[in-house]
């Protein structure tokens, strides 16, 4: 796929994986205008992580709410038109959810979410970041953002799991699983030219990303 065919890229995956990182260096790469989450702004997400049962609810409504608001201000100006990089993508937002919320809670949020719910290009591209639990929790603690020094190894394997669970079944867009493991696509330049070729190699369908690590 070219990179004109290429307009909306999104990159996903779990904490610590690297998915802003990459969607910064892809956004340099292309020329593209780049849309992050803006997890730090969100006020109650370090009480998830201190106690999930009590703060699950309101941070999980900010987050869609923040997304939701970002996605219209786009709308409103050239959002079916640009180039664009995101590290989030809209569709998953309910992963996280039904991963934290009891089932009245979620009843509430799935009415939030319709009301909220606007019309969101279909990406042309969504690459998935996967990594093992204990490499993830060393890059957690390698990058040393303090509330997530406290996320537990139990959390983290279940969401891993609930990202597992949902890209098996996703086939909305052209998507690419990137084993992250045994390769540096954020600080190796060949390990990130062999991603960026692979990335335009594709014209549509579920494709991986596994390339040996240098030496072997």
């Amino acid at each position: 796929m070219s990179e004109q065919e290429l307009r909306h890229i999104v990159v996903e995956g779990p904490i610590g994986v690297g998915k802003t990182t990459l969607a910064k260096r892809l956004a340099a790469s292309f020329g593209y205008d780049l849309l992050l989450e803006q997890a730090d702004d969100n006020p109650f997400l370090e009480r998830f992580y201190e106690n999930p049962r009590m703060a699950a609810f309101p941070t999980q409504l900010y987050f869609l709410m923040q997304r939701a608001e970002q996605l219209r201000e786009l709308r409103q100006g050239d959002m079916f038109q640009s180039h664009r990089v995101a590290d989030f993508l809209f569709d998953k937002d309910r992963l996280f959810a039904e991963l934290t919320l009891d089932e009245h809670e979620y009843a509430l949020y799935a009415k939030v979410y319709n009301e909220l719910a606007v019309e969101v290009p279909r990406p042309d591209l969504v690459i998935y970041l996967q990594a093992p639990l204990d490499v993830l929790m060393q890059r957690i603690a390698v990058r040393g953002i303090a509330y997530e020094q406290i996320i537990s190894n139990a959390y983290l394997e279940r969401l891993c799991r609930a990202y597992i669970e949902f890209f098996y079944h996703y086939e909305q867009s052209p998507l690419l699983i990137v084993n992250t493991s045994d390769i540096n696509i954020v600080d190796s330049e060949r390990d990130y030219a062999m991603l960026l070729e692979r990335i335009r190699g594709i014209n549509s369908g579920r494709h991986y990303f596994n390339p040996a690590p240098l030496g072997l």
